[in-house]
């Protein structure tokens, strides 16, 4: 006898390799051709994929399904997710800026995380803000040609930002593997 569960199948729309979220021809990440040349375009190609992985991840989902929290007592999802690198984002270019820190969008700690809520209105925001300040903190790093230069108060290597950065989308994109398996039974890749 079959045995009921209130948790998703899991699922995938890849015909070539069932187990993974796209088959690789159409997968926006997979680039033809040599991989970048130098460090700098090396470090800016795995960010990339990583923000594209982050915005599958959200893919196709309602405004309920993006703010569905993970497990009680986290306050994650994929929604607050979002939320979370549009302060992020921010405060990256206070780590750049000499001067006073930009103020926080979504108010206290984990406040982007906790006012993540159903509202399709609030998911479009998210949307948008999160390409406004990636957008930002690209053009501000954009400044520097040189990895090693230190910057900002704290006189951080840019290289180090940029290595940060890559970290932070990542930790948070396979939370996101697991939250989006747990709204649709989604696998991830």
């Amino acid at each position: 006898m079959a045995r009921m569960s209130d948790q998703p199948a899991r699922w995938t729309q890849a015909t070539v390799y069932p187990d993974m979220w796209t088959d690789p021809d159409k997968d926006p990440r997979n680039n033809e051709g040599a991989s970048p040349d130098g460090e700098l375009a090396t470090l800016q190609d795995f960010l990339t994929n990583y923000r594209i992985t982050l915005r599958m991840k959200c893919e196709g989902l309602d405004a309920e399904q993006l703010a569905r929290r993970s497990v009680p007592p986290s306050t994650m999802s994929l929604l607050g997710l979002l939320r979370h690198f549009v302060e992020v984002e921010r405060d990256w270019r206070n780590w750049i800026s000499d001067g006073d820190p930009l103020p926080k969008l979504y108010g206290k700690r984990d406040a982007d995380f906790d006012g993540a809520v159903a509202d399709q209105a609030e998911v479009d925001a998210a949307y948008a803000a999160l390409e406004r300040e990636q957008a930002a903190t690209d053009a501000a790093l954009a400044a520097y040609a040189d990895l090693g230069e230190r910057v900002g108060k704290e006189g951080i290597a840019v290289r180090e930002l940029m290595v940060h950065r890559i970290e932070e989308y990542a930790r948070h994109c396979g939370h996101a593997d697991l939250l989006r398996e747990c709204v649709d039974g989604r696998v991830g890749q």
